[in-house]
């Protein structure tokens, strides 16, 4: 082929090629023209700056193009919310309202809420739907019915309770005793509720007031505690004197742990959530010998019993024993009436220094009762209730004389008896009567979630040691105690007049917490404590493994 030739093809060629360009391009011109020149719609926003909780507006311009996932031209995709143009406006867009419309270039302005500093959180959450708390959850108690040979055979055969007394009317009135009607005209009691109550019915008071619980529950799985309502002190004062051999003494005892450990509810945490009460002293529960002349029962050193918790009148020492305040004579069934009693011991005028009421204790060489006697009858400011046979003990049982000598007394001395409390510490804290304190297992030791944890600031302590060796004289001693003391100290034991009685066991305090209440905070908290330190130790053991 010639050069010519060539150059002829070559000709046709970029004809044909500017022919097909010419074409494309007009083909292009066919497409939808407004889609390819459509102007951007920009939408501008005031939104919000927060500053010190001071709130400004911010502008902020988005383009209204489509998104990439959606083939709705007329959309807007704006702070991760969907809003159609052609649509009503949803509830998020009812704060924007439009300021300025200029062709297709809009300016909007948010609504700007207020700051949410903490009064706006506030109102905010007051204005949801309120949900009902459980007032109870972590209050639930679940009560075992345990067989009637456990407690309620008990109170039938209550003329057999003790070998020197017929415990049946103290156990009368829900455990109260029988009810007591001052003849005199000393007005020595308040108009109700005062009851001959024995120092070892608690047990019963407690388990009646039990029964009015605000947050009993019979599911035991809602339980944070639960109660075994056995009257360990009861059934162990028919053996405590007589001879009885062991086995007959330990025969309850155990046939309760046996019937506890076959419960479900003690495999939950072999019984470590739960508690019950003896209404006597750990002493009585606690024989460390098969030898007949050792006393009592070993309920608590049984294995079931070890992982209890147990609420006693008097503790010795044992990390599951938690002593609770003696019952007195005073079993209010309102607030009032507690109230009303306080008021009157702050006023009440004290013509004794000091008192004792009490009976000695010749035979013990270990007692200072014999040496508080003697300087009590030589000192003309204190008053002498002596428990003696006879007409003297007659006055001493008799709960209206008893209260009457605490109300007129400044002091009251509270030594060792046959253990280290005693129910007369109540009694006369009860009557605004400062107790005075001989050894620390008397009190300060005891009774840690009823009384004040600041031994002074309610009583004055004397040790022991300095009465038995006649280095202290009680009179000359009480009379430096300064009077702004004796105030602040008479005002904190009537503070604390609450804390320490049990109120009627079919009534309920509405403002104020009786020894029932704090022992119940107490246990509830005890068991709890012991729940958590169970789930951590599992929680170290799986992260250790």
């Amino acid at each position: 082929m010639d050069i010519s030739m060539l150059r002829k093809q070559l000709v046709r060629f970029r004809f044909v090629l500017l022919i097909t360009l010419f074409i494309f391009s007009v083909f292009l011109l066919c497409l939808d023209y407004s889609f390819l020149t459509t102007n951007t719609t920009r939408i501008t926003y005031l939104v919000p700056a927060v500053r010190n909780n001071n709130p400004k507006q911010v502008e902020i311009e988005i383009d209204n193009t489509p998104s990439n996932f959606s083939t709705n031209f007329n959309e807007i995709i704006c702070c991760n919310t969907t809003y159609n143009q052609n649509s009503s406006v949803t509830d998020e867009a009812k704060n924007v309202s439009t300021i300025h419309d200029e062709g297709n270039r809009r300016k909007y302005i948010i609504n700007s809420p207020p700051p949410l500093i903490q009064v706006n959180v506030d109102k905010v959450f007051t204005k949801l739907a309120p949900k009902k708390l459980d007032p109870c959850l972590g209050q639930y108690i679940y009560v075992y019915d345990l067989p009637a040979r456990f407690n309620k055979d008990l109170l039938k055969g209550c003329d057999t309770l003790m070998k020197w007394e017929n415990m049946c009317p103290h156990l009368s009135n829900l455990g109260l005793g029988t009810k007591i009607v001052e003849k005199s005209n000393k007005k020595v009691l308040s108009k109700k509720n005062w009851y001959a109550t024995n120092q070892f019915s608690l047990e019963l008071i407690f388990h009646n007031t039990m029964k009015n619980y605000k947050c009993l529950t019979n599911d035991s799985s809602l339980a944070s505690a639960i109660y075994v309502p056995y009257y360990a002190g009861l059934d162990v004062g028919k053996y405590l004197w007589g001879g009885f051999n062991i086995s007959i003494r330990d025969e309850s005892p155990k046939e309760l742990m046996k019937w506890l450990s076959q419960q479900p509810q003690w495999r939950k945490m072999s019984g470590k959530d739960h508690f019950m009460v003896g209404g006597r002293i750990s002493y009585d529960f606690r024989r460390r010998s098969d030898d007949i002349e050792d006393w009592g029962t070993k309920l608590m050193f049984l294995p079931e019993a070890s992982n209890m918790s147990i609420l006693l009148i008097e503790s010795s020492g044992y990390e599951n024993e938690f002593p609770i305040p003696y019952p007195t004579y005073f079993h209010p069934k309102k607030d009032d009436e507690i109230i009303k009693w306080q008021r009157k011991m702050r006023n009440k005028k004290r013509d004794y220094l000091f008192s004792f009421a009490g009976a000695p204790r010749p035979n013990s060489t270990s007692s200072i009762r014999n040496e508080l006697i003697k300087q009590c009858e030589s000192s003309k400011s204190c008053k002498l209730v002596g428990c003696y046979f006879g007409q003297n003990k007659k006055h001493c049982g008799d709960p209206v004389h008893v209260m009457d000598i605490f109300q007129n007394s400044v002091f009251c001395l509270q030594p060792p008896g046959d253990s280290f409390t005693r129910r007369s510490i109540f009694d006369s804290i009860l009557a605004g009567c400062i107790p005075v304190f001989f050894h620390p297992q008397s009190a300060y030791k005891q009774y840690l979630w009823h009384l004040p944890k600041k031994g002074s600031s309610y009583s004055v302590f004397i040790p022991e040691i300095d009465v038995k060796r006649k280095k202290v004289m009680i009179n000359k001693t009480l009379l430096n105690v300064s009077k702004s003391e004796v105030l602040a100290m008479r005002e904190e034991i009537i503070r604390i007049i609450p804390r320490i009685l049990y109120r009627y066991p079919n009534s309920r305090l509405e403002t104020l917490e009786d020894a029932f209440d704090v022992a119940v905070k107490g246990i509830l908290g005890r068991i709890e404590a012991m729940r958590r330190k169970i789930t951590n130790s599992y929680h170290a053991k799986v992260v250790a493994v």
